[in-house]
């Protein structure tokens, strides 16, 4: 089974009513599976703000820290999170030629509050997606072209980072064994990934080997421990080729860059927000040594426990910013500065862009209705 190439695929004519498909519905989830994801994501908040954070901070030194911050300071803060928020629509565009930016916004930003404010809320962030991209006037297959290459994406440039991240540490100080090990690790990853994405996009019959290669390993875990039906893994990889193979040809450059961007302004909002909450001169952390441990503590994101790793992100980038210099107090204050000000706006805005597409969704469900 095989999909039209994303690089040919163009929007369509807009569905009836506007940019929102007649069938538009917040797709169902599993209720037992969100309970118990909601319950996780509970005892993980209150064990690292209650239990974690304050072994590594105090709270009112912290909020005192924050309350104190002065207007100039609030509008340099402001200013990162407006400019964050207005790249986090490039990788989007980058992955699907011909998305204007207000749609591409509208749908990232939908996107972003269902993934990262709702446990178990991926499936649903994708389904709603697909839908948004239908309505815009996209095909399935440009839709989850743009969804998969823009996840690969991003996720290369997360594991890039603590690699950076440590050699920007080398300029202004010695990195301790973990954060070396940290960065080899997150190397070694990246190249076997890069490598098994590029043999892919190579050669169908490269394709077709590593997918029987991945499909044997995952059917005899599966037979294991009796996880269900077999995967056909060859199909879904030759499919995934060959809806991304001439975005990511022709697009890499602009694919990259933009994700490097998008990860580089939630650092700028970290780096406004550590200088606003510093108390002293002989405590300011250097910008590379931030960069460092905001690097470094973004991979605790891939523990899949809470959305958008809250909690998990947190404890670990305040631990590492005392680990390069910062006082407690900063570090306590400035990690909570910046995943106040990286995280609310954006669930906020999401959830305005939601109900906005519901709206127009529910129009447009009326007019087909009444028009026949």
């Amino acid at each position: 089974m095989t999909t039209t190439p994303a690089g040919d695929a163009a929007p369509g004519p807009p569905a009836p009513g506007g940019d929102v498909p007649l069938t538009s519905a917040v797709p169902r989830t599993d209720r037992k599976k969100q309970v118990v994801a909601g319950a996780v994501t509970l005892v993980v908040l209150v064990v690292v703000f209650a239990g974690i954070l304050p072994q590594l901070g105090n709270y009112s030194d912290a909020w005192a820290a924050i309350k104190d911050m002065s207007m100039t300071q609030l509008g340099v803060l402001a200013a990162t999170v407006v400019a964050s928020i207005l790249i986090y629509v490039f990788p989007f565009q980058a992955a699907l030629k011909g998305l204007r930016y207000s749609p591409a916004f509208m749908i990232r930003q939908t996107s972003f509050t269902i993934s990262n404010a709702v446990p178990a809320g991926g499936a649903i962030g994708l389904g709603v997606q697909y839908g948004m991209l239908s309505g815009a006037g996209f095909s399935g297959a440009a839709a989850s072209s743009a969804i998969g290459i823009t996840g690969v994406f991003n996720l290369f440039a997360t594991l890039a980072l603590p690699v950076l991240g440590v050699l920007a540490l080398l300029t202004v100080d010695t990195p301790t064994t973990g954060e070396v090990l940290g960065a080899i690790g997150g190397l070694v990853v990246l190249g076997l990934m890069i490598g098994f994405f590029a043999a892919i996009l190579r050669s169908e019959s490269a394709a077709r080997r590593l997918g029987g290669i991945g499909e044997r390993f995952l059917n005899a875990f599966r037979r294991r421990f009796r996880q269900g039906q077999p995967v056909d893994l060859i199909d879904k990889i030759l499919d995934f080729r060959h809806s991304t193979v001439d975005v990511v040809r022709d697009r890499w450059a602009a694919l990259t860059l933009s994700n490097l961007a998008q990860q580089l302004s939630q650092f700028a909002v970290l780096a406004a927000a550590l200088r606003i909450t510093e108390t002293g001169e002989a405590t300011q952390v250097p910008v590379l040594a931030a960069f460092a441990a905001f690097a470094l503590a973004r991979l605790a994101g891939f523990i899949p426990i809470t959305p958008g790793g809250l909690g998990t992100v947190d404890a670990g980038l305040t631990g590492l910013l005392i680990a390069v210099g910062a006082s407690q107090s900063d570090a306590l204050a400035a990690t909570l500065l910046w995943r106040a000000a990286s995280w609310v706006p954006q669930v906020a805005l999401g959830f305005i862009t939601l109900m906005i597409w519901r709206a127009r969704a529910a129009r447009a469900r009326k007019a087909a209705a009444a028009a026949a």
